[in-house]
């Protein structure tokens, strides 16, 4: 889900709160904030809410669950006049992404095995019998998952692609269609799943330091 720019402000004024910074260099994109404590470098997923419930992300899947392993967590809540903050750990998180994933595991299981099933009868129903595919043959069906250089690469024939190598696009396709239609749109964190946790209200970084060194003693 897109954020608007009140949540794009509070986390810019969470990061300042809370003396965290943002590092956009290549293999950190895509990591909201960082904590540098006791020689370490943390990895913290900030969201807002003035609702209750916190919203994630759109086409949350297996990568979402991979990313947010070892993630710390930092939640704004703007609620009704209060302003206040939760820290979730890791293990804080488990239960719930451990939820999401139990709900999508199924299908993602059926999107590596129903592909396999595809033979070449099957695709010839699809895109007709021909001795060489071309690339607008190979595009039409994978359309822009591929950029050109990788259907171009993916070429085992002089001018275009064998029927074996259409049937790996093919299959390809499959998988993709289903995996897209396996994620969850935007799941929401409920309100109550934050229910015990306690409210940061002062002295905010010193706070998260002392959270966040609890928790890796254990």
């Amino acid at each position: 889900m897109a954020k608007n720019f009140q949540d794009d402000d509070r986390e810019e004024a969470m990061i300042a709160l809370f003396n965290l910074y943002k590092d956009e260099t290549e293999g950190r994109s895509g990591v909201d904030a960082f904590l540098e404590l006791d020689g370490k470098t943390i990895p913290f997923e900030l969201k807002t809410t003035s609702q209750g419930s916190v919203t994630t992300v759109r086409d949350f899947g297996p990568d979402h669950i991979l990313k947010w392993k070892n993630k710390h967590w930092l939640i704004g809540f703007f609620i009704k006049g209060r302003e206040y903050y939760k820290y979730g750990s890791p293990s804080m998180m488990t239960k719930w992404i451990k939820s999401k994933e139990e709900y999508i595991s199924p299908d993602f299981k059926l999107a590596k095995l129903v592909p396999a099933k595809i033979n070449l009868d099957d695709m010839y129903q699809i895109i007709g019998k021909k001795n060489v595919y071309t690339y607008e043959d190979a595009k039409a069906i994978h359309k822009m998952q591929y950029k050109k250089e990788q259907y171009l690469g993916l070429q085992d024939l002089k001018h275009g692609y064998s029927s074996k190598r259409m049937l790996e696009i093919v299959k390809d396709r499959a998988q993709y269609l289903i995996e897209r239609g396996s994620t969850l749109n935007n799941p929401h964190i409920p309100f109550s799943y934050f229910n015990g946790w306690t409210e940061i209200t002062k002295d905010h970084a010193e706070q998260l330091r002392t959270m966040v060194r609890k928790y890796f003693k254990g």
